[in-house]
């Protein structure tokens, strides 16, 4: 399926972990070639950034910023929640992936008001620039964590209203579809637990561990890359996926990645806001909860957007949570060796970044 045949991609907080690799992959034109893809995003620098490691050669700052709308792939300074910048980045788009958020949870807990902001009033934003312009786009994806599912902090509880405001856009908003993703911790993904580790070790330790038999799911950025491409194939306007990932205690990925070297972990305790163990589906989601392929389709609840003829069996007659798929100790380091986050792939990519 050419997914992404002649459209115009706008990803929002696309300079970060995730926008990078979608951007990578739709370059590649692994489900067609776009016609425009636009990082939307407000740091200047890591626009910058990203803008240079795509040159293929050393040029004038000035000249890329010339080029900046003459290439297939550009780049766009702005914030979601500006309606005005909004209203201007999705105007000519047809898909749209919404990247951008407040995600670490200390953070979100000390500053809540920020996060409210840019998880969930950027949304707004998102919806109301349709809504009230009758943009043509086709389709939003809205980026969401397990920590939306029952949340406890701040963060999980901004994440869930975006779900619930990208859900109900569909009903005043018949020619856009709205969905959502759902998925645990990204490997290696900017500011998550496995960089943490790395740069601990590194140092000579220790490395720290809240609890040790706290558990999270485990996903690779490709992976979470892969949810968002076949939502976009498959979701009905409404729905959100969640992949079946399996999970690790937090010990055993600390013990993975130290290895045999003579470094101490350290029990620092649980922080602000944190889960023992995170829930990707609920109790009672699970009750309009059916499987597509390797992904579990939570279905909406507003009667508005189901439909009686098509209803699938339910799936899940209980939670979905990280304590039911725990890998073992050997599990986990064969997990990390499969996509290279052993603390020695990473040193020796970071080399040859320099050769």
């Amino acid at each position: 399926m050419q997914l992404f045949e002649n459209k115009t991609v706008v990803i929002t907080g696309g300079t970060g972990s995730l926008g990078k690799t979608v951007v990578h992959r739709l370059l590649k034109r692994e489900l067609g070639c776009p016609r425009k893809i636009i990082v939307f995003s407000r740091d200047e620098a890591k626009q910058h950034n990203m803008r240079m490691a795509y040159m293929h050669k050393l040029v004038a700052t000035d000249e890329v910023i010339y080029r900046n709308f003459m290439d297939k792939l550009e780049f766009r300074i702005g914030d979601v929640r500006s309606y005005a910048d909004v209203c201007s980045v999705v105007k000519d788009a047809d898909i749209v992936i919404n990247a951008a958020a407040l995600k670490q949870v200390p953070t979100c807990e000390y500053f809540p008001e920020q996060a409210l902001m840019t998880n969930c009033m950027g949304a707004v934003n998102i919806v109301h620039a349709m809504q009230e312009n009758g943009y043509p786009v086709e389709t939003v994806v809205g980026i969401s964590t397990d920590k939306a599912c029952k949340p406890v902090n701040v963060m999980g509880m901004t994440k869930s209203l975006q779900e619930r405001i990208f859900t109900a856009a569909n009903v005043l908003n018949q020619q856009t579809r709205f969905i959502c993703v759902r998925y645990g911790n990204v490997l290696a993904s900017r500011g998550s637990v496995i960089p943490l580790f790395h740069e601990q070790i590194r140092s000579g330790g220790p490395v720290t561990v809240t609890i040790p038999e706290m558990t999270r799911f485990l996903l690779s950025l490709n992976q979470a890359v892969d949810t968002v491409f076949t939502a976009l194939r498959e979701a009905r306007p409404g729905e959100t996926f969640v992949p079946r990932a399996p999970s690790a205690t937090m010990l055993n990925i600390a013990q993975a990645l130290v290895g045999d070297r003579n470094i101490k972990i350290k029990i620092t305790g649980i922080r602000p806001g944190e889960k023992m163990h995170e829930i990707m589906v609920s109790e009672e989601e699970a009750q309009h909860c059916v499987v597509r392929g390797d992904y579990y389709a939570i279905l909406s609840m507003l009667p508005e957007l189901s439909d009686p003829q098509k209803r699938e069996p339910n799936v899940l007659s209980k939670e979905f949570s990280s304590e039911d798929t725990v890998l073992s100790l050997d599990q986990t380091i064969a997990l990390l060796k499969d996509h290279n986050l052993m603390v020695e792939d990473v040193e020796l990519e970071d080399t040859e970044l320099l050769r």
